[in-house]
């Protein structure tokens, strides 16, 4: 079914897929789900399960943040449009890097990179009334070998705090990217190939 109301929610709090949806020009409406526990706790929570490899992981926290806002939608009576939700790990030898707490967790990950190659995973969900679709993409991205001096100076600013990986390829850390085999979007936070595929199942022309 083709929709006439071109307007989706975007159920995240994440400026870089906000400037992503409107670099290809699609209209949106936030829809924020909480994610500070001092407010009530997270809506939905991205603490890793035991024995959650990233794959399960990345893909479990973006259907469950996409059920959880249309939920929110029904119990509100707002339009139902399709809500697009997605979230994105970074890992290394199987284990998932999240975003570091602190300076010392920032400098142990941007170390851990140095020199090597890693996965990043952005899992994208759309929910719809009558659609329910998924996908994860996966990039590998390899760093340079980063002096001690580098890391330092990069872990000093703002950028690695509120990212996967402690780092964002939009941002300073592009001067370390040795190599990225996938997508550059999907490094960012949402694969712009396969998310305009999943609207298009929805209904949406992108």
């Amino acid at each position: 079914m083709k929709h006439t109301d071109k307007k989706i929610y975007l159920a995240s709090k994440s400026p870089r897929r906000r400037e992503l949806l409107r670099q290809v020009g699609v209209e949106f409406e936030l829809l924020m789900l909480r994610s500070d526990p001092a407010r009530g706790g997270e809506d939905v929570s991205e603490a890793v399960l035991p024995g959650e490899d990233p794959h399960t992981y990345v893909a479990r926290v973006a259907k469950e943040k996409g059920a959880f806002a249309w939920n929110i939608l029904q119990m509100r009576r707002q339009p139902l449009r399709p809500i697009l939700t997605a979230d994105t790990t970074v890992t290394l030898d199987g284990e998932i890097l999240g975003k570091p707490t602190d300076n010392a967790e920032a400098v142990a990950m941007l170390e851990r990179l140095s020199g090597r190659s890693h996965e990043v995973l952005t899992s994208v969900a759309i929910h719809a009334e009558r659609v329910v679709e998924q996908v994860t993409q996966v990039s590998t991205v390899r760093f340079a070998k980063l002096t001690p001096a580098q890391v330092k100076a990069y872990c000093a600013t703002t950028e690695p705090y509120d990212k996967a990986g402690g780092y964002g390829i939009q941002g300073l850390a592009a001067l370390f990217v040795e190599h990225i085999e996938g997508s550059h979007s999907g490094i960012m936070g949402l694969p712009l190939f396969e998310t305009a595929r999943l609207l298009r199942k929805a209904g949406y022309n992108v």
